[in-house]
Protein backbone atom coordinates (compact mmCIF):
# COMPACT_ATOMS: atom_id res chain seq x y z
CA UNK A 1 0.00 0.00 0.00
CA UNK A 2 1.57 3.15 -1.26
CA UNK A 3 1.07 6.80 -0.32
CA UNK A 4 -0.65 9.23 -2.84
CA UNK A 5 0.06 12.92 -2.74
CA UNK A 6 1.25 12.97 0.99
CA UNK A 7 -0.98 10.13 2.49
CA UNK A 8 -1.92 6.69 2.85
CA UNK A 9 -4.80 5.95 4.28
CA UNK A 10 -5.43 1.90 5.03
CA UNK A 11 -7.55 -0.24 7.04
CA UNK A 12 -6.48 -3.08 8.99
CA UNK A 13 -8.51 -6.09 9.89
CA UNK A 14 -7.57 -8.31 13.14
CA UNK A 15 -8.94 -11.78 12.29
CA UNK A 16 -8.21 -15.21 13.10
CA UNK A 17 -8.65 -17.20 10.00
CA UNK A 18 -6.87 -19.97 8.21
CA UNK A 19 -3.96 -19.49 6.05
CA UNK A 20 -2.00 -21.58 3.85
CA UNK A 21 1.26 -21.78 5.45
CA UNK A 22 3.75 -24.24 4.36
CA UNK A 23 1.21 -26.65 2.25
CA UNK A 24 -0.77 -26.60 5.26
CA UNK A 25 -3.79 -24.71 5.98
CA UNK A 26 -3.50 -23.13 9.97
CA UNK A 27 -5.27 -20.87 11.62
CA UNK A 28 -3.39 -17.74 12.45
CA UNK A 29 -4.04 -14.25 13.81
CA UNK A 30 -4.20 -12.15 10.50
CA UNK A 31 -3.85 -8.29 9.48
CA UNK A 32 -6.43 -8.25 6.09
CA UNK A 33 -6.61 -11.64 6.20
CA UNK A 34 -3.08 -12.62 5.81
CA UNK A 35 0.07 -13.94 7.27
CA UNK A 36 2.63 -11.85 5.68
CA UNK A 37 0.03 -8.36 5.57
CA UNK A 38 0.46 -5.39 3.31
CA UNK A 39 3.74 -3.77 3.47
CA UNK A 40 2.64 -0.17 3.81
CA UNK A 41 5.04 2.64 1.59
CA UNK A 42 5.22 5.85 3.28
CA UNK A 43 7.62 9.30 2.15
CA UNK A 44 8.85 11.85 4.84
CA UNK A 45 6.59 14.50 5.74
CA UNK A 46 3.94 12.13 5.16
CA UNK A 47 0.28 11.43 6.73
CA UNK A 48 -0.95 7.93 7.81
CA UNK A 49 -4.41 7.38 8.82
CA UNK A 50 -5.12 3.67 9.63
CA UNK A 51 -7.85 2.41 10.88
CA UNK A 52 -7.81 -0.99 12.51
CA UNK A 53 -10.64 -3.38 13.02
CA UNK A 54 -10.93 -6.10 15.81
CA UNK A 55 -12.39 -9.12 15.07
CA UNK A 56 -10.70 -11.32 17.50
CA UNK A 57 -11.67 -12.21 20.94
CA UNK A 58 -8.99 -10.35 22.99
CA UNK A 59 -7.73 -6.65 23.35
CA UNK A 60 -5.13 -5.45 20.86
CA UNK A 61 -3.35 -2.14 19.40
CA UNK A 62 -0.71 -1.25 17.18
CA UNK A 63 3.08 -0.32 17.43
CA UNK A 64 4.99 1.18 13.79
CA UNK A 65 8.36 0.35 15.12
CA UNK A 66 11.51 2.31 15.02
CA UNK A 67 9.44 5.50 13.40
CA UNK A 68 10.12 9.16 14.76
CA UNK A 69 6.40 10.24 14.97
CA UNK A 70 4.26 11.11 18.39
CA UNK A 71 3.75 8.82 20.83
CA UNK A 72 0.96 10.31 22.40
CA UNK A 73 -2.55 10.67 20.90
CA UNK A 74 -3.84 8.32 18.29
CA UNK A 75 -0.58 8.25 16.96
CA UNK A 76 2.06 5.42 18.10
CA UNK A 77 0.39 5.29 21.88
CA UNK A 78 1.05 2.09 22.94
CA UNK A 79 -1.08 2.62 25.83
CA UNK A 80 -4.32 2.17 23.46
CA UNK A 81 -6.45 -0.79 24.18
CA UNK A 82 -8.66 -1.67 21.35
CA UNK A 83 -11.45 -4.00 23.02
CA UNK A 84 -13.45 -6.83 21.15
CA UNK A 85 -15.41 -5.64 18.00
CA UNK A 86 -14.14 -2.31 18.74
CA UNK A 87 -12.65 0.28 15.58
CA UNK A 88 -9.74 2.59 16.09
CA UNK A 89 -8.38 5.62 14.16
CA UNK A 90 -4.96 5.95 14.21
CA UNK A 91 -2.84 9.12 12.77
CA UNK A 92 0.49 9.48 12.32
CA UNK A 93 1.81 12.76 10.89
CA UNK A 94 5.27 11.96 9.79
CA UNK A 95 8.41 14.46 10.32
CA UNK A 96 9.92 15.56 7.06
CA UNK A 97 13.40 14.86 8.24
CA UNK A 98 12.14 11.46 8.67
CA UNK A 99 15.11 8.55 7.88
CA UNK A 100 14.69 6.82 4.82
CA UNK A 101 14.82 3.06 5.58
CA UNK A 102 13.08 -0.63 6.52
CA UNK A 103 10.45 -0.19 9.56
CA UNK A 104 7.56 -2.51 10.62
CA UNK A 105 4.37 -2.89 12.48
CA UNK A 106 2.99 -4.86 15.24
CA UNK A 107 0.78 -5.72 17.77
CA UNK A 108 1.85 -4.12 21.53
CA UNK A 109 -1.24 -5.45 23.72
CA UNK A 110 0.56 -6.02 27.14
CA UNK A 111 0.64 -8.66 28.01
CA UNK A 112 -0.30 -10.92 25.10
CA UNK A 113 2.52 -9.16 22.55
CA UNK A 114 3.89 -12.50 22.20
CA UNK A 115 0.95 -14.43 21.34
CA UNK A 116 -0.39 -12.19 18.63
CA UNK A 117 2.87 -11.32 17.05
CA UNK A 118 4.12 -15.62 16.79
CA UNK A 119 0.55 -15.35 15.43
CA UNK A 120 0.98 -13.59 12.51
CA UNK A 121 0.39 -9.67 13.64
CA UNK A 122 3.32 -8.11 11.89
CA UNK A 123 4.60 -6.55 8.39
CA UNK A 124 6.63 -4.45 6.81
CA UNK A 125 7.17 -0.62 6.77
CA UNK A 126 8.95 1.04 4.06
CA UNK A 127 10.03 5.02 3.83
CA UNK A 128 11.17 5.51 0.75
CA UNK A 129 14.13 7.57 -0.16
CA UNK A 130 17.65 5.60 0.55
CA UNK A 131 17.87 5.17 -3.25
CA UNK A 132 18.81 8.50 -3.45
CA UNK A 133 22.22 8.19 -1.49
CA UNK A 134 23.44 5.76 -4.05
CA UNK A 135 25.01 6.09 -7.38
CA UNK A 136 22.57 7.21 -10.41
CA UNK A 137 23.19 3.41 -12.49
CA UNK A 138 21.87 2.39 -8.99
CA UNK A 139 18.91 4.38 -8.25
CA UNK A 140 16.29 2.22 -9.69
CA UNK A 141 17.85 -1.43 -8.79
CA UNK A 142 15.49 -4.61 -8.35
CA UNK A 143 14.08 -4.70 -4.83
CA UNK A 144 12.88 -7.43 -2.65
CA UNK A 145 11.21 -7.13 1.13
CA UNK A 146 12.45 -10.09 3.33
CA UNK A 147 10.18 -9.99 6.13
CA UNK A 148 11.85 -12.91 8.42
CA UNK A 149 8.63 -14.12 10.63
CA UNK A 150 8.82 -17.80 12.55
CA UNK A 151 5.64 -19.75 13.08
CA UNK A 152 5.37 -23.04 15.27
CA UNK A 153 2.60 -25.69 15.02
CA UNK A 154 -0.20 -26.44 17.98
CA UNK A 155 -2.78 -28.80 16.31
CA UNK A 156 -4.43 -26.88 13.65
CA UNK A 157 -3.46 -23.74 14.32
CA UNK A 158 -0.14 -21.24 14.36
CA UNK A 159 1.11 -21.72 18.19
CA UNK A 160 0.17 -18.38 20.44
CA UNK A 161 0.13 -19.78 23.70
CA UNK A 162 2.97 -20.99 26.29
CA UNK A 163 5.34 -20.37 23.39
CA UNK A 164 8.98 -21.68 24.13
CA UNK A 165 11.70 -19.38 22.46
CA UNK A 166 14.42 -22.54 21.36
CA UNK A 167 11.34 -24.36 20.53
CA UNK A 168 10.88 -25.63 16.94
CA UNK A 169 9.80 -23.33 14.80
CA UNK A 170 9.39 -22.64 10.98
CA UNK A 171 11.70 -19.62 9.87
CA UNK A 172 9.87 -18.10 6.78
CA UNK A 173 10.46 -15.31 4.51
CA UNK A 174 7.41 -13.21 3.59
CA UNK A 175 5.40 -16.46 4.95
CA UNK A 176 7.11 -18.76 2.41
CA UNK A 177 9.47 -21.33 3.12
CA UNK A 178 12.41 -21.44 1.28
CA UNK A 179 11.15 -19.29 -1.73
CA UNK A 180 13.20 -18.65 -4.60
CA UNK A 181 14.74 -15.10 -5.26
CA UNK A 182 15.40 -14.38 -8.90
CA UNK A 183 18.85 -12.56 -9.91
CA UNK A 184 20.64 -12.35 -12.71
CA UNK A 185 24.30 -12.86 -12.60
CA UNK A 186 25.86 -9.81 -12.22
CA UNK A 187 23.36 -7.97 -11.42
CA UNK A 188 22.93 -5.62 -7.94
CA UNK A 189 19.51 -5.57 -6.31
CA UNK A 190 18.88 -3.97 -2.59
CA UNK A 191 17.45 -6.35 0.24
CA UNK A 192 15.58 -5.12 2.81
CA UNK A 193 16.23 -7.54 6.13
CA UNK A 194 13.38 -7.22 8.61
CA UNK A 195 13.60 -9.44 11.84
CA UNK A 196 9.71 -9.38 12.58
CA UNK A 197 9.45 -12.41 14.46
CA UNK A 198 8.39 -12.19 18.60
CA UNK A 199 10.85 -13.41 19.90
CA UNK A 200 14.18 -15.45 17.79
CA UNK A 201 16.99 -14.27 16.25
CA UNK A 202 18.47 -14.50 13.38
CA UNK A 203 22.35 -14.69 12.47
CA UNK A 204 22.14 -14.05 8.60
CA UNK A 205 24.23 -15.11 5.70
CA UNK A 206 24.25 -15.92 1.90
CA UNK A 207 26.81 -18.47 0.40
CA UNK A 208 29.64 -17.01 -1.53
CA UNK A 209 28.37 -13.85 -1.32
CA UNK A 210 28.91 -10.17 1.63
CA UNK A 211 26.12 -7.93 2.71
CA UNK A 212 26.90 -4.75 1.55
CA UNK A 213 24.96 -2.58 4.26
CA UNK A 214 23.57 0.94 3.39
CA UNK A 215 20.95 1.03 6.12
CA UNK A 216 20.70 -0.09 9.51
CA UNK A 217 16.91 -0.19 11.77
CA UNK A 218 15.58 2.70 9.72
CA UNK A 219 19.12 4.76 9.39
CA UNK A 220 21.22 5.20 6.85
CA UNK A 221 24.50 4.45 7.03
CA UNK A 222 27.70 7.36 6.96
CA UNK A 223 29.97 4.80 5.48
CA UNK A 224 28.94 1.76 3.42
CA UNK A 225 30.43 -1.33 5.57
CA UNK A 226 30.40 -5.22 4.60
CA UNK A 227 29.51 -8.81 6.71
CA UNK A 228 29.87 -11.80 5.69
CA UNK A 229 26.43 -12.58 7.93
CA UNK A 230 24.72 -10.09 10.16
CA UNK A 231 23.09 -10.64 13.41
CA UNK A 232 19.13 -9.51 13.43
CA UNK A 233 18.15 -9.49 16.92
CA UNK A 234 14.50 -9.40 17.22
CA UNK A 235 13.00 -6.54 16.52
CA UNK A 236 16.34 -5.41 14.18
CA UNK A 237 16.42 -4.48 10.10
CA UNK A 238 19.08 -4.14 7.78
CA UNK A 239 19.20 -2.76 4.22
CA UNK A 240 22.00 -4.53 2.31
CA UNK A 241 22.84 -4.39 -1.47
CA UNK A 242 23.81 -7.94 -2.68
CA UNK A 243 25.22 -8.92 -6.01
CA UNK A 244 24.43 -11.96 -8.21
CA UNK A 245 26.89 -14.61 -9.06
CA UNK A 246 28.08 -16.49 -11.64
CA UNK A 247 24.90 -18.72 -12.56
CA UNK A 248 23.68 -21.72 -10.37
CA UNK A 249 21.39 -21.87 -6.50
CA UNK A 250 23.03 -20.60 -3.18
CA UNK A 251 21.36 -20.25 0.04
CA UNK A 252 20.22 -17.30 2.16
CA UNK A 253 20.76 -18.84 5.80
CA UNK A 254 20.31 -18.38 8.76
CA UNK A 255 23.72 -20.03 10.74
CA UNK A 256 23.45 -21.76 14.44
CA UNK A 257 23.01 -19.05 17.39
CA UNK A 258 23.26 -19.37 20.98
CA UNK A 259 22.31 -16.13 23.40
CA UNK A 260 23.76 -17.51 26.20
CA UNK A 261 24.04 -20.35 29.30
CA UNK A 262 20.37 -19.17 30.22
CA UNK A 263 19.24 -18.17 26.84
CA UNK A 264 18.56 -20.21 23.46
CA UNK A 265 20.54 -21.73 20.75
CA UNK A 266 19.42 -21.44 17.03
CA UNK A 267 20.34 -23.96 15.02
CA UNK A 268 21.41 -23.48 11.29
CA UNK A 269 18.67 -23.38 8.76
CA UNK A 270 17.60 -22.14 5.16
CA UNK A 271 15.59 -19.18 4.68
CA UNK A 272 15.57 -19.08 0.84
CA UNK A 273 17.57 -19.81 -2.39
CA UNK A 274 19.33 -17.72 -4.24
CA UNK A 275 18.76 -18.33 -8.15
CA UNK A 276 21.70 -16.93 -10.31
CA UNK A 277 20.35 -17.23 -14.19
CA UNK A 278 19.66 -15.50 -17.33
CA UNK A 279 21.82 -12.54 -19.22
CA UNK A 280 24.03 -11.81 -17.46
CA UNK A 281 24.49 -7.86 -15.90
CA UNK A 282 27.23 -5.48 -15.98
CA UNK A 283 28.75 -5.80 -12.78
CA UNK A 284 28.89 -2.15 -11.10
CA UNK A 285 31.49 -1.33 -8.36
CA UNK A 286 29.61 -1.07 -5.19
CA UNK A 287 30.13 1.75 -3.72
CA UNK A 288 32.40 1.76 -0.62
CA UNK A 289 32.62 5.16 0.58
CA UNK A 290 30.53 7.64 2.62
CA UNK A 291 27.15 7.03 1.82
CA UNK A 292 24.15 9.28 3.44
CA UNK A 293 24.82 11.85 6.53
CA UNK A 294 24.45 10.99 9.85
CA UNK A 295 24.59 12.36 13.03
CA UNK A 296 26.99 11.64 15.69
CA UNK A 297 26.12 12.03 19.32
CA UNK A 298 29.69 11.50 20.64
CA UNK A 299 30.47 15.71 21.22
CA UNK A 300 26.96 16.53 22.28
CA UNK A 301 26.54 17.65 26.11
CA UNK A 302 25.53 14.89 28.20
CA UNK A 303 22.25 16.58 30.47
CA UNK A 304 21.96 13.28 32.30
CA UNK A 305 23.17 10.00 32.65
CA UNK A 306 21.33 6.79 33.67
CA UNK A 307 21.94 3.03 34.33
CA UNK A 308 19.72 1.05 33.24
CA UNK A 309 19.61 -2.70 34.62
CA UNK A 310 18.19 -6.00 32.86
CA UNK A 311 17.32 -9.05 34.97
CA UNK A 312 15.46 -11.99 35.47
CA UNK A 313 14.53 -14.27 38.50
CA UNK A 314 16.35 -17.62 38.72
CA UNK A 315 13.85 -19.84 36.83
CA UNK A 316 13.53 -17.10 33.75
CA UNK A 317 9.93 -16.38 34.45
CA UNK A 318 9.97 -13.41 36.01
CA UNK A 319 12.30 -9.99 34.25
CA UNK A 320 12.82 -6.34 35.08
CA UNK A 321 14.16 -3.18 34.52
CA UNK A 322 16.13 -1.75 37.72
CA UNK A 323 14.51 -4.49 40.12
CA UNK A 324 10.83 -3.43 38.74
CA UNK A 325 8.54 -5.34 36.21
CA UNK A 326 6.50 -2.93 34.09
CA UNK A 327 3.48 -1.18 35.38
CA UNK A 328 1.77 1.47 32.99
CA UNK A 329 1.20 3.22 35.38
CA UNK A 330 4.56 4.04 37.29
CA UNK A 331 7.06 6.34 34.94
CA UNK A 332 10.00 4.99 35.56
CA UNK A 333 12.11 7.46 33.74
CA UNK A 334 11.79 10.88 32.88
CA UNK A 335 13.85 13.19 30.31
CA UNK A 336 13.43 16.28 29.28
CA UNK A 337 13.29 17.49 25.15
CA UNK A 338 16.28 18.58 23.27
CA UNK A 339 18.61 17.13 25.67
CA UNK A 340 21.26 14.16 25.01
CA UNK A 341 21.49 11.77 27.70
CA UNK A 342 23.96 8.37 28.34
CA UNK A 343 22.48 5.12 29.49
CA UNK A 344 24.59 2.37 30.38
CA UNK A 345 22.19 -0.31 29.32
CA UNK A 346 23.37 -3.58 31.87
CA UNK A 347 22.96 -7.28 31.97
CA UNK A 348 22.79 -8.99 34.69
CA UNK A 349 21.17 -12.27 33.02
CA UNK A 350 23.00 -15.15 31.65
CA UNK A 351 21.06 -14.72 28.70
CA UNK A 352 21.37 -11.63 25.52
CA UNK A 353 18.46 -9.42 25.51
CA UNK A 354 16.92 -7.33 22.67
CA UNK A 355 16.86 -3.57 23.94
CA UNK A 356 14.61 -1.37 21.86
CA UNK A 357 13.40 2.12 22.96
CA UNK A 358 10.54 4.05 21.31
CA UNK A 359 10.17 7.18 19.20
CA UNK A 360 13.71 8.60 19.23
CA UNK A 361 16.91 6.45 17.94
CA UNK A 362 19.76 5.84 19.68
CA UNK A 363 23.76 6.13 19.04
CA UNK A 364 25.86 2.66 20.59
CA UNK A 365 28.68 4.14 21.60
CA UNK A 366 30.73 0.88 23.32
CA UNK A 367 30.02 -2.64 24.26
CA UNK A 368 31.68 -4.23 27.21
CA UNK A 369 34.01 -1.13 27.34
CA UNK A 370 34.89 -1.44 23.96
CA UNK A 371 34.06 1.62 21.61
CA UNK A 372 32.03 0.39 18.88
CA UNK A 373 31.51 2.64 15.42
CA UNK A 374 27.99 2.03 13.55
CA UNK A 375 27.60 4.11 11.31
CA UNK A 376 24.56 5.18 12.00
CA UNK A 377 21.70 5.51 14.88
CA UNK A 378 19.22 2.43 15.34
CA UNK A 379 16.64 1.26 17.85
CA UNK A 380 17.50 -2.58 18.46
CA UNK A 381 20.91 -3.14 20.14
CA UNK A 382 21.66 -6.95 21.69
CA UNK A 383 22.90 -6.42 25.54
CA UNK A 384 25.52 -9.29 25.91
CA UNK A 385 24.84 -11.72 28.81
CA UNK A 386 26.18 -10.74 32.02
CA UNK A 387 27.63 -7.82 29.82
CA UNK A 388 26.73 -3.98 28.93
CA UNK A 389 27.06 -1.36 26.65
CA UNK A 390 26.63 2.48 26.33
CA UNK A 391 24.00 4.64 24.36
CA UNK A 392 23.34 7.71 23.76
CA UNK A 393 20.01 9.49 22.47
CA UNK A 394 18.92 12.59 21.59
CA UNK A 395 15.00 13.73 22.65
CA UNK A 396 13.87 15.24 19.75
CA UNK A 397 10.63 16.40 18.60
CA UNK A 398 7.87 14.97 20.96
CA UNK A 399 6.79 14.75 24.61
CA UNK A 400 4.64 12.18 26.27
CA UNK A 401 4.93 8.63 27.60
CA UNK A 402 6.48 5.92 25.70
CA UNK A 403 8.49 2.46 26.78
CA UNK A 404 11.79 0.89 26.25
CA UNK A 405 12.05 -2.96 26.73
CA UNK A 406 13.33 -6.22 25.36
CA UNK A 407 12.21 -7.10 21.87
CA UNK A 408 12.51 -10.58 22.65
CA UNK A 409 8.28 -10.37 23.59
CA UNK A 410 7.85 -13.40 26.03
CA UNK A 411 10.41 -11.21 28.09
CA UNK A 412 8.30 -7.73 27.71
CA UNK A 413 5.19 -9.82 28.73
CA UNK A 414 6.83 -10.98 32.00
CA UNK A 415 7.87 -7.69 33.11
CA UNK A 416 11.27 -6.67 30.84
CA UNK A 417 9.31 -3.05 30.09
CA UNK A 418 9.90 0.50 31.61
CA UNK A 419 7.98 3.99 31.02
CA UNK A 420 9.81 6.85 29.67
CA UNK A 421 8.31 9.84 29.99
CA UNK A 422 9.78 12.66 27.66
CA UNK A 423 8.74 16.11 29.27
CA UNK A 424 9.32 20.15 28.08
Amino acid sequence: MVSHDGVLRVELVVERRQVDLGGHKLWALTYNGGYMPPTLRIHPGDKLDLTMRNTLDQVTNLHVHGLHVSPSGNADNIFIKINPGQTFDYSYQFPTTLRAGTYWYHSHADPISAPQVSGGMSGILIVEGLQQYLPANLRNITEHVIGLKDFQVQGDSVKTEGLHIGGTTNRTVNGQLNPTIPIRPGETQLWRLANISANIYYNVHLQGQQFHVIAHDGTPVDRIWTADSLLLAAGARFDVLVQGGPPGRSQLQTLAYSTGPAGNSFPQATLATLVSEGPSAQATALPTSSFAPTVDLSQAPVAARRTIVFSENKDGTEFYINGKQFDMNRVDIQAKLNTVEEWTIRNDSNEEHSFHVHTNHFQLMSINGLPHQGHGLQDVASVPAMGQFVIRMHFKDYTGKTVLHCHILNHEDAGMMAVLEIVE
